[in-house]
């Protein structure tokens, strides 16, 4: 007779009740801890970062007697073909399965930021590419091809995307970042979430919460930010995510909020994430995260106070591997100190995922070793299609695009193709050493074969490749732990490009980084700008498509590009005060601000229509007509923001309602129109409960936050009304051709 837990026709919840019943203490607290799984010889450092307690961590066999709930970066590691990988992996779900009374395997997650992070696998463009293209069904598809590739070599958890907002473009971890809006990065980050859960992988959410807001833009420096900010800013993307997205997994934040450690924090991973957003899944543990609580926080004296901590505040799996769950938290439950009850919540959770997974079903086997492509062409053409719709062409007088003819090519990162990646693909993340494991064209390569002649004597045209080299702290100018003091160019950049740029030659400067620069005066000096964000291992082709014509610049500017290192380190999301002021100095405004992007034509937009009354539980139209007015087809990004002039608390000037990328031949003419719920006007207010209040709304349509010809208003009538949990996280967009 099979037993309940192994039966796949009764409920989830039956079965894990039935699994939770027949458990032990040792063996439920065994389903909370990973393992990294390599490399395998004792004592080798598994990561640029590591646990730093001075301990060494327990050996497979020491942990599996028990069971164990994941197994971490298999692939993701070290230098591993896919076929070997499936033989590890496989081999170490047969020790984990083989072991203890329930023979029940582990879930295996990897990263998956650029793509599957493993030798050999497609590394498309990074996070604020995604942004930049504001094209979530294309992020929905890159998600999905991602999810299929790690769902062949047996993986079950991805640990993406990052739904940080940016705050300070210094920050290292901005590369990881969608943007600096929260509108923007809950659509593309849910686009993503569901391209990755529709494949089979489970998707988690990075980094719940308030990552992106530390002091001075360094990595885990604690966070400053006000309960509003916090809750109508840096939570909003989250909550869409995990409704419109179905993500079954969140990761903690590293930080301290205002003197909380949130991987200790029961006030916003169960009261928050699970009370107020509704989240039924697995919160697991960044890595090192539970001990940093002893080590880095100083809020826990041991390993098991750690562990409890954290287990009581709402992490389910301490990873990368058990240091403070597992025996410690078990003494603590003997000793009376720790309620059991808390290892079977966590215990449950994990158990109800695996069974969901089919991993508790009576004959599951892991993958079979098998040849398999993690970079077939279908993704080399996906990967290229993202790099040129998120390529933005910042700046034109005309140059662009070129035809065939002589150009140099110069800079630190020309010749680099390492340079297209961001610091979480495997070449860049695990430091593989001259050999990235793949095809990745140079600027250089791909302009000749696009039929341009690259010489160092006499061009037409200089094409000058500045912006960063993504690497793990300190390794690189941008990525986890490269934080920037200032948004100058680095090192010598800024000083090269002013030589080549007072050359008689006209130049194509063309920035390839993980942050926004502050660009000062080299942008008018230059004859045409590209901006590409780790534009992925097809970035040189596709910015040779772009500078030749054969592709149109689409992409937009998720963050700004500030004019000066030192005056902007803020988003175009400030408060009236916030922007150029007679009571200050400094200068704010950015060179170009977010959301601008020009393209090979020209568009208008006009005959805008607002519906001018609505009920604060109602819903608003606006439309406005957008028009191809050039000679050749392009794309327009017709963007939609809102403005609160009269509230209870500060507002921003504006921020971000809704967008819709629009395709039209020349003379071709399309009516867009965005169905806006009041619900998308709500805000925190004085009592710290969500609100929707009556009075005048500000509309504006146009190119970018700063380029909004078409304005107007509308009324919100009635009472104030708080929002239930279920209040409305996105704007409906029409796209009508008119004659």
């Amino acid at each position: 007779m099979t037993e309940p837990w192994r039966d796949p026709l009764l409920p989830v919840s039956v079965r894990v009740a039935d699994l939770l019943n027949r458990m032990t203490l040792e063996e439920k607290a065994g389903q909370l801890a990973g393992f990294w799984a390599l490399p395998s010889d004792p004592g080798t450092p598994v990561a640029p970062m590591e646990d730093d307690s001075g301990e060494s961590a327990p050996g497979l066999a020491d942990i599996v007697v028990h069971g164990l709930g994941q197994l971490t970066r298999v692939y993701g590691t070290a230098p591993i073909t896919a076929e070997a990988g499936m033989e590890r992996l496989a081999s170490l779900q047969r020790q984990v399965t083989g072991s203890g009374r329930f023979g029940i395997p582990a879930l295996a997650h990897e990263e998956c930021l650029t793509g599957f992070m493993t030798l050999g696998a497609t590394v498309f463009p990074g996070p604020l590419a995604w942004g930049a293209s504001f094209d979530p069904d294309l992020v929905r598809r890159m998600a999905a091809a991602i999810g299929t590739g790690m769902r062949q070599v047996g993986v079950h958890q991805g640990l993406a995307p990052v739904l940080d907002v940016v705050r300070d473009y210094r920050w290292g971890r901005t590369e990881e970042c969608i943007g600096e809006d929260p509108y923007l990065v809950g659509a593309i980050g849910t686009a993503y979430v569901q391209g990755l859960e529709g494949a089979g992988i489970v998707a988690t959410l990075k980094h719940f919460a308030g990552y992106s807001a530390s002091r001075g833009g360094r990595n885990m420096a604690p966070v400053a930010s006000g309960p509003r900010e916090f809750a109508d800013v840096l939570v909003e993307p989250f909550a869409r995510a995990l409704r419109e997205g179905g993500a079954r997994s969140v990761m903690n934040s590293y930080t301290d909020v205002d003197g909380v450690p949130v991987a200790a924090d029961e006030r916003l991973l169960t009261e928050l994430l699970r009370g107020e957003l509704g989240f039924t899944g697995v919160v697991v543990a960044d890595y090192y995260a539970v001990s940093f609580l002893e080590t880095r926080h100083g809020v826990s004296g041991s390993r098991g106070a750690a562990g409890a901590l954290a287990l009581t505040a709402g992490i389910d799996v301490e990873l990368p591997t058990a240091r403070c769950y597992g025996g410690p938290l078990t003494e603590l439950v003997r000793s009376g100190n720790l309620s059991e009850e808390l290892i079977d919540r966590a215990a449950e959770r994990v158990l109800r995922q695996k069974a969901e997974l089919g991993l508790l079903d009576p004959g599951w086997e892991p993958v079979k070793p098998e040849p398999v492509d993690l970079d077939p062409p279908e993704n080399r053409a996906l990967a290229r299609l993202l790099a040129e719709r998120s390529t933005v062409l910042l700046a034109n007088d005309g140059i662009l695009p070129l035809r065939p003819c002589r150009v140099a090519i110069s800079g630190p990162y020309a010749d680099d193709p390492q340079s297209f990646l961001g610091c979480y693909s495997f070449p860049n993340h695990v430091a593989l050493p001259g050999d990235p494991g793949l095809d990745i064209p140079t600027l250089g390569e791909a302009l000749t074969a696009a039929g341009f002649t690259v010489t160092a004597d006499d061009p037409d045209v200089n094409v000058l490749v500045l912006g960063d080299r993504a690497g793990m702290f300190g390794r690189g100018t941008s990525g986890e732990g490269c934080d920037a003091e200032t948004l100058d160019l680095p090192g010598d950049q800024a000083a090269l490009a002013s030589a080549v740029l007072d050359s008689a030659v006209p130049t194509v400067l063309v920035l390839v980084s993980g942050r926004p620069y502050a660009l000062g005066d080299l942008a008018d000096r230059a004859s045409a700008v590209l901006q590409a964000f780790f534009p992925g291992e097809e970035g040189g082709t596709a910015l040779a498509r772009l500078i030749s014509g054969a592709a149109e610049p689409s992409g937009r500017l998720p963050v700004s590009i500030p004019r000066r290192a030192g005056g902007q380190p803020g988003t175009y999301l400030h408060a009236r005060l916030g922007g150029r002021t007679d009571w200050s100095s400094v200068d704010p405004t950015p060179l170009f601000p977010f959301g601008h992007g020009l393209s090979w034509t020209s568009f208008t937009c006009s005959e805008l229509s607002v519906d001018p009354v609505a009920t604060t539980d109602g819903t608003v139209s606006v439309s406005a007509t957008v028009r191809n007015v050039g000679e050749v087809a392009g794309t327009e990004v017709v963007q939609l923001y809102l403005s609160d002039p009269v509230a209870s608390v500060v507002r921003p000037q504006r921020w971000l309602a809704g967008f819709a990328r629009v395709e039209l031949q020349p003379g071709a003419a399309a009516r867009i129109t965005f169905s806006v719920h009041a619900d998308r006007t709500s805000f925190t207010g004085l009592d710290l409960r969500r609100r929707v209040e009556p009075g005048e709304i500000g509309v504006a349509v146009g190119r970018s936050s700063g380029d909004l010809p078409l304005q107007g208003s509308f009324a919100l009538q009635g009472p104030v009304r708080h929002p239930a949990a279920d209040r409305v996280l996105s704007v409906p967009v029409e796209i009508v051709p008119v004659p």
